[in-house]
């Protein structure tokens, strides 16, 4: 007998296959033999990872690779000029080794996601739990329990271990955690089960983690620790492996660009100069120093510092992200598949229909009509649920479907308390899944009333009065629109029998009415799957609910239409994945589907080469939301393994916050995009400056701390305050963007290489002339290093504003972007400084300039401004979305 099949076999056989009497239970001596053998009942605990296995980690990004041998020629250029005698340049090397280190420690405080759901799923064990041991019941630690244990459950406690019954009486399970599905389900130990039956269906089994909502039961454990079903969930999570987001992927191309571009340099400058006649060590030196200025050395820790500002932006609009990345990723989100359960609907069974007086009727929350005010009082005196008012919300205790009528009895003025008290409960008989009827004795106006509550086709036949054939009519209505129906009878006795026997009491009933209920949509739902449509993004659900319920809300939503079908799990285990694969954009909703389904489903969107975000909130969704690009958690009704396994967290469970989410994330990538271009400009700039004045004059206009500056003090603000952009209008109007879609597509390569080219000539122009004023002046080449320095910097805080939109600046207002005015006020103080401030200008060896030279400077520093805006005026129609 394997694991698969404990559900298939009798339990007489299951106990003989275990070697326990169900009766006496284990010995002592035979469960410490089976503890040793099968270890503690608990999931496998991954050592967790040291801070400098999680450092280690951050430093793998291409990018980072390229600073480390960035900071390691700087070292060896400062060692070698130190060696010569002359002045060493320890800055550079210290600020790269510097910039690493802030960016690996921001990357080592994202948690692991496994780690957390692992954890996640350790915490949700029992602590105790009851187990027939030697003949006697016993309560053992949770830990403790071994494969054959005889385990006595009842309504509240959680199930340890997955168990088959032996017993069982009006047991009901909540397994929404498991398996999606949205109501208690019930379970009989004498139910014959096939043996392919999905994990949804196996209402013999008792599965760990799940919890006991009505009856009692006795079972024997057959599986524990990670051979349970949650253990194998445990198993899915700690094996997915995290994938690089698209913006990851992005990166490490364009750090692989710069790296070849860095050698290229090196390679012609080192050529050029050797058959210029120049010595061969120092034309090395000189072509390593322009290498290690071509790159962004500020590129990394500002691509993370924009993601961070994305996290604290995304907070306030109840998203909380737990890997950076994951904000990039959202803004290219084509396919969102989501749980139904707690994601599109309530997660609350919710009264919605009446059948009553004769006519089928909806339910006003606040002034139901008479015959409907009297079906909610007789419902809700033969319930056991309660709801009470915590914190100005409702908490419902108790079966759903009885918790329903209450709530919606209370919200008509009708309290149970106040009911209880006014017509005392005087007798009772339990719900039984055999009779599918639950029945009270009530004292109602004086007189002994029985109220019965169950199945409407149980129901209709212990009724002599009442339009059966109509209530059938509406009963079929409501059920097609996936409500759960419950039919409700009532009589009057003259005296309350000694013993409430079925066959007296549910005999001879008047009938009274019907009541339907459903798990709702969330009303917002509808408007955010819109405009995901709107967004060019397809909403798929995936539920363990029954393919009939899964369909109807799906309808409502705008998910399922007429050019899209639903699959049942059962369809979905026949198909290959190649099938899945081929077909599976013609799919929109799938019911009753396995956790393993789930990751076949995402796994098959992303072969598509789509970026499949996956929402949730049960331990069932935890595999798939790992598994997705992004995984996204509910915060309120979400489990702790379902946070522990995603990318982000809801705060407010509004799968509408999605939508918010992938606007700010399409926002923070359009964003990103600036910054790469500004910066990647700004150092083509440089490399162009440096590469021709190294041709025409075989010098360089620019040491390599000016250089530095530039990259890192100079431009890191501006860069920053790009990231701080407003989003562009129309956003949630384009399509997504394609995985694979560059980060210069759409012409911003282009701008890119003509904006770097434009301030490379204008940084000449200002060297020559600089150059050729002080040879009049016997002034050397330092007022020409001077003005080179001037127009470099000052040029490329113009270009930071043409870079913030594709409109027209003039348009979006210059002072719209309050952290650019900042920026570029801050960074200009920074380059006076370094121009005026006689001790910080020596070291920088530069001197001062006259007004004329300072007008020629201002002159030329703006044309960048005039050129771009010259350009958006000219191809502003082709260029839309830039």
């Amino acid at each position: 007998m394997t694991g698969k099949n404990w559900h298939a076999a009798p339990a007489s056989e299951i106990t003989k296959a275990l070697e326990v009497d169900a009766a006496a239970g284990l010995s002592e001596a035979a469960a410490a033999e089976r503890l040793a053998k099968y270890g503690p009942n608990k999931l496998d605990e991954k050592p967790p990872r040291t801070f400098l296995e999680r450092f280690v980690g951050q430093l793998k990004d291409m990018m980072i690779i390229i600073l480390f041998i960035a900071a390691g020629i700087s070292l060896a250029l400062s060692l070698y000029h130190a060696s010569r005698g002359q002045e060493a340049e320890w800055i550079e090397p210290i600020v790269i080794v510097l910039i690493i280190l802030v960016n690996g420690i921001l990357g080592v405080m994202q948690e692991s996601k496994a780690e957390a759901a692992l954890e996640a799923l350790k915490k949700m064990s029992m602590p105790q739990v009851r187990v027939r041991r030697d003949g006697t019941p016993r309560v053992i630690p949770s830990a403790g329990v071994v494969p054959g244990d005889v385990i006595l459950v009842e309504a509240g406690d959680v199930i340890p271990a997955d168990c088959r019954l032996l017993e069982s009486a009006s047991l009901k399970s909540n397994e929404s955690a498991l398996t999606g599905e949205s109501m208690p389900v019930d379970k009989d130990a004498r139910d014959e089960v096939p043996e392919q039956a999905l994990l949804a269906e196996r209402t013999n089994m008792l599965y760990a983690g799940n919890s006991v909502t009505y009856g009692r039961g006795v079972a024997v454990a057959v599986a524990t620790g990670m051979g349970t079903e949650m253990g194998k969930i445990a198993s899915m999570i700690a094996s997915a492996k995290d994938g690089d987001t698209p913006l990851q992927e992005k990166l490490a191309q364009l750090g692989k660009y710069i790296g070849m571009l860095a050698l290229l340099i090196c390679a012609v400058i080192f050529f050029v100069g050797i058959m210029s006649g120049l010595h061969a060590v120092e034309m090395f030196m000189t072509s390593v120093s322009l290498a290690v200025a071509a790159i962004p050395e500020g590129l990394p820790a500002i691509v993370t510092i924009v993601l961070a500002i994305g996290v604290r932006r995304m907070v306030v609009k109840n998203a909380i992200i737990r890997r950076l990345p994951a904000v990039e990723t959202l803004g290219s989100t084509t396919v969102i598949c989501s749980d139904k359960t707690g994601t599109l609907t309530q997660n609350r069974m919710t009264l919605v229909k009446a059948f009553a007086g004769g006519a089928l009727r909806s339910i006003d929350p606040d002034k139901p009509d008479a015959e409907t005010a009297c079906l909610l009082k007789l419902g809700t005196l033969c319930t056991d649920g309660t709801v009470e008012i915590a914190d100005g919300a409702e908490k419902h205790i108790g079966d759903p479907t009885e918790t329903s009528i209450v709530a919606a009895a209370m919200r008509a003025g009708i309290t149970k308390d106040v009911l209880s008290s006014e017509c005392p409960r005087a007798g009772e008989i339990p719900f039984d899944s055999d009779r599918k009827l639950m029945t009270t004795v009530n004292v109602i106006d004086g007189k002994y009333t029985v109220i019965v509550k169950g199945a409407p086709d149980v129901l209709y036949s212990k009724c002599v009065s009442g339009d059966i054939a109509a209530a059938s009519a509406a009963g079929d209505e409501m059920s097609s629109d996936a409500l759960r129906v419950l039919a409700i009878g009532r009589k009057e006795i003259g005296a309350l029998p000694e013993k409430c026997e079925p066959d007296d009491l549910e005999a001879g009933l008047e009938f009274v009415g019907l009541v339907g209920m459903i798990d709702p949509p969330r009303v917002e739902v509808k408007g955010s799957i819109e405009e995901c449509v709107g967004a060019g993004i397809k909403t798929v659900m995936i539920t363990g609910d029954h393919v009939v319920t899964a369909s109807a809300i799906a309808r409502q939503l705008g998910i399922l239409g007429s050019d899209s079908e639903a699959l049942t799990g059962r369809q979905l285990a026949a198909m290959t994945d190649e099938q899945l694969d081929e077909n599976v954009e013609r799919y929109s909703v799938y019911a009753r589907v396995s956790p393993s389904d789930k990751i076949r489903i995402v796994n098959a969107w992303q072969k598509k080469d789509q970026v499949v975000a996956m929402t949730g909130d049960g331990v069932n969704d935890a595999p798939a939301l790992k598994a997705a690009d992004i995984g996204c958690a509910m915060g309120i009704t979400g489990t702790d393994v379902a946070k522990g396994a995603s990318d982000m967290i809801l705060t407010d469970d509004n799968f509408a916050t999605i939508v918010s989410a992938i606007r700010e994330g399409r926002g923070i990538y359009d964003n990103i995009r600036k910054a790469v271009r500004f910066l990647l400009s700004c150092n083509l700039g440089e490399i162009i400056t440096v590469f021709v004045a190294m041709l025409l004059w075989r010098e360089s206009p620019l040491l390599p701390i000016q250089i530095l500056w530039i990259n890192l003090v100079t431009d890191s603000f501006p860069a920053l305050a790009l990231g701080m952009e407003m989003i562009e209008p129309g956003i949630m109007g384009r399509r997504p963007r394609k995985k694979e879609e560059s980060l210069f597509s759409g012409g911003v390569g282009a701008l890119t290489v003509m904006e770097g080219a434009l301030i490379g000539i204008l940084t000449l122009i200002a060297y020559y002339v600089g150059t050729r004023s002080a040879s009049l002046s016997n002034a050397g080449t330092a007022l020409g290093e001077t003005m080179c320095f001037s127009v470099l910097a000052l040029s490329q805080l113009v270009h930071a504003m043409n870079v913030r939109s594709s409109y027209s600046l003039f348009k979006i207002g210059f002072l719209s972007n309050p952290y650019m005015v900042k920026a570029a006020a801050v960074s200009t103080l920074l380059v006076l400084a370094v121009l005026r401030v006689p001790a910080l200008s020596r070291a920088f060896k530069l001197i001062p300039m006259d007004a004329r030279e300072w007008g020629i400077v201002i002159a030329l520093s703006l044309m960048p401004l005039v050129v771009c805006e010259l350009r958006k005026i000219a191809f502003r129609p082709k260029e839309r979305g830039i």
